[in-house]
């Protein structure tokens, strides 16, 4: 049997088109009309993921979010946020706060299962840190420090090999420019969030055929395509 999902969202008719494309795709659906009611679910039915509106009556779904994510025992649960368009900063906000991925309304079903399939995915295999990532001719390996393409070094500086680890350990997963900063700065290195764009830039051209894999999202951060 496939995956729990829930579906938090006041509009019924966007309810009633989520969860028939997903039953259809063979997911169980369980649905909640603000976060108060999705907060009782989520404790008895431990859904793996949640589809989560942000404009909810009551506790909005950026509290939600918040609030999950600050749970040791729900923290692990799966969350696509649903947004209005121009809603630049709550996206941000939100993927700061722990969400895995966004869609936009309108959106297409199409394209919501597939960020379905794709967060769950993720989330199955984020198990650990990875000590190495291999994605076709790319090689990363954590414990060296050191990336290839086709078995030829690539000259990395620290803060480029780090931002490659950390955008293509998640692939398909949005990254704001804030955790980016914080996955790449530390004791030796500092970066702020107008640098950032650089350092992205000059990886983009050492990867070669794969600095298109790289894409950036407006307003937001970057991510690594999947493959």
């Amino acid at each position: 049997m496939k995956e729990t999902i829930l579906i938090v969202d006041d509009e019924q008719d966007i309810v009633d088109l989520i969860a028939y494309h997903l039953e259809k795709d063979g997911y169980k659906t369980i649905t909640a009309p603000d976060g108060e009611a999705a907060f009782s679910l989520i404790r008895k039915e431990r859904p793996e993921l949640i589809i989560l509106d942000l404009m909810l009556p009551g506790i909005n779904g950026l509290e939600v979010c918040k609030r999950l994510k600050a749970d040791e025992e729900l923290a692990g649960i799966a969350i696509i946020m649903l947004t209005a368009r121009g809603e630049e900063e709550d996206i941000t906000l939100g993927l700061k706060l722990g969400a895995d991925d966004y869609v936009t309304k309108p959106f297409s079903p199409k394209e919501l299962i597939a960020r379905v399939h794709s967060v769950l995915r993720r989330t199955k295999n984020l198990s650990a840190k990875k000590e190495s990532i291999d994605i076709g001719d790319l090689k990363i390996n954590l414990n060296k420090y050191e990336a290839k393409i086709k078995n030829d070094p690539l000259p990395l500086t620290l803060t480029e090999f780090k931002l490659l680890y950390q955008l293509a350990s998640r692939p398909g997963r949005v990254f704001t420019r804030d955790q980016l900063i914080d996955a790449v700065s530390g004791l030796e290195t500092i970066v702020i969030d107008r640098t950032i764009d650089v350092h992205v830039a000059a990886l983009r051209k050492k990867l070669k055929h794969f600095k298109n894999h790289i894409v950036t999202i407006r307003g937001i951060g970057y991510k690594f395509l999947e493959i």
